[in-house]
């Protein structure tokens, strides 16, 4: 039996720099605690910031802690539609060549030239949860999950470990829609062609060439 990864919904946030906080909610200021995150360390900040683009803009958005050394804002690929924004799929930390934004605060207003991402799926892990579940870091893997009358599976989830990790997999809001965002829901790994991770785009090529992998 597979172990049941928790699949946990990742609405749109932000991770700023300590300089870029600064701007937006003055000189000397700090992050406000407001609440725990899953993962270790990780939690949510009384401050929130408005995200703006060419077309639309979103009020009230959630500032993580701690800081980080760039500003990052995550987004789904409805919201990146209403900002106007191009919609890039990446890991977190992967910025190069992302589109900006306008991000205001309280006391002042930021533009930011890069750093607005829609997150790739994503499972958090220790490296023994990694060694049970067979998987490395980086590797992409399926992963299956049951819900009432929209069960599916995810294709190319990103695996990600680290020993202060807690085991969770990460969705935006336009994923967990898809499963009807149930209470609590998991997932398992899925071994497809003899226990290997496999790339979807790949197998979909194959089998349009008619290539049939077991």
């Amino acid at each position: 039996m597979g172990i049941a990864i928790p699949i946990e919904t990742s609405a749109r946030h932000m991770h700023l720099s300590q300089k870029d906080f600064e701007v937006l909610f003055g000189k000397g200021a700090s992050l406000t605690f407001k609440s725990e995150l899953s993962q270790p360390g990780q939690f949510v900040c009384e401050e929130r910031v408005a995200v703006k683009g060419p077309r639309g803009i979103f009020e009230n958005v959630a500032v993580l802690g701690p800081f980080r050394s760039e500003t990052q804002v995550e987004i789904a690929m409805t919201d990146s539609r209403k900002l106007g924004i191009p919609g890039v799929i990446r890991q977190s930390g992967d910025t190069k060549d992302t589109p900006g934004c306008t991000l205001i605060g309280p006391e002042g207003t930021l533009e930011i030239d890069h750093g607005v991402i829609v997150a790739k799926r994503h499972i958090h892990m220790t490296p023994v949860q990694a060694i049970q579940m067979n998987v490395h870091d980086n590797d992409e893997v399926f992963v299956i999950m049951e819900s009432y009358e929209r069960s599916l599976i995810f294709a190319d989830v990103v695996v990600r470990v680290h020993p202060n990790f807690a085991l969770a997999m990460h969705v935006d809001t336009d994923e967990a829609n898809a499963f009807a965002n149930e209470n609590h829901p998991t997932g398992v790994i899925l071994k497809l062609f003899g226990g290997r991770t496999y790339n979807l785009q790949k197998w979909a090529e194959e089998l349009q060439n008619g290539i049939h992998r077991l």
